[in-house]
């Protein structure tokens, strides 16, 4: 069975540009493209009214990811398109669809007059519940936001990627979180940025002020732990040029920073068994809401 990326449409201008993302990374990735939609039957009332009944909100459902879909293949040759209607609640739905996908793409709004995502209660539950990889896209994305401004500052598709950054908790690194960057960055052919955020212990901080040795051997063990936690994935990858950064502070304020200038972020999300509620983590909240490059979420135990 061939794997596939898989893209949530419903017409809006995020999900489009989420479309539009997917279509780009199924290309470098050599994989076909599944767009899906979730048709939510129109309540009974509304499904009464002379202009908007049922058949009419169909009508208009399956023509969406159709014409979003002949567009894709127009502007990227070559790549397999197909289409999928989807029925039920929309985050139980996209979820399932990508079950087994290389990964899913989903849209967000941007924040009006300020830099990231507005994440809303479908991403944050399809996030939080599928072990499929996922990456959101903010509205507005396009393909020269991804790439290295030229020698007149002006970003083209035609100069190299900006770095994949990868948000790293060097104590507890997990393979599909660092395999799946590396992999981003690889196909790119552009560096890895790792960044190891860590927070200074509350015992520490008088000793600190007073003892800059201390100070110099808790950072030293900090990047002990990210060289030793990448040098296996180094090794695997000889070609990906790998930056390691592990500065102190807030690891979700240090990965929004980066992102500013970056392809693409990659963070982990640990897997929680509990059948209720959104539940993602501090970081990769921060990050989600407020990353100004595309998000990849990875699942992991």
């Amino acid at each position: 069975m061939t794997r596939t990326v898989v893209a949530g449409l419903d017409g809006s201008p995020e999900s489009r540009a989420a479309a539009e993302w997917a279509a780009r990374e199924a290309k470098l990735l050599g994989l076909p493209l599944k767009i899906v939609q979730v048709w939510e039957p129109v309540p009974e009332p509304l499904a009464q009214a002379p202009l908007l009944g049922a058949e009419t909100h169909q009508h208009w459902t399956e023509r969406i990811p159709r014409e979003a879909a002949d567009g894709l293949r127009a502007r990227h040759p070559g790549l397999e398109v197909t289409t999928e209607q989807l029925h039920g609640p929309p985050a139980e739905a996209i979820a399932k669809a990508a079950e087994g996908a290389r990964m899913l793409v989903l849209g967000s709004r941007g924040l009006s007059g300020l830099a990231g995502f507005m994440v809303g209660s479908v991403g944050l539950s399809v996030v939080a519940h599928t072990t499929t990889p996922v990456v959101l896209v903010r509205a507005g994305e396009q393909a020269t936001d991804e790439h290295a401004p030229d020698p007149s500052g002006i970003p083209s598709a035609s100069t190299p990627y900006r770095p994949v950054v990868l948000g790293l908790d060097a104590d507890h690194p997990d393979a599909a979180v660092i395999e799946f960057a590396f992999e981003a960055a690889a196909r790119r052919e552009t560096k890895l940025r790792v960044l190891h955020g860590w927070n200074l212990p509350p015992y520490y901080v008088y000793g600190l002020t007073a003892d800059a040795q201390l100070h110099d051997e808790i950072v030293g063990q900090q990047s002990a732990a990210l060289r030793e936690a990448l040098r296996p994935w180094r090794q695997k990858y000889p070609d990906v040029e790998v930056v390691e950064e592990s500065p102190a502070g807030s690891p979700g304020v240090r990965l929004v920073d980066a992102a500013h200038e970056a392809s693409l972020v990659v963070i982990g999300r640990r897997i929680r068994r509990r059948p209720f509620g959104a539940h993602i983590g501090p970081v990769a909240h921060a990050v989600l809401h407020h990353s100004t490059a595309p998000v990849a979420v990875v699942a992991h135990d």
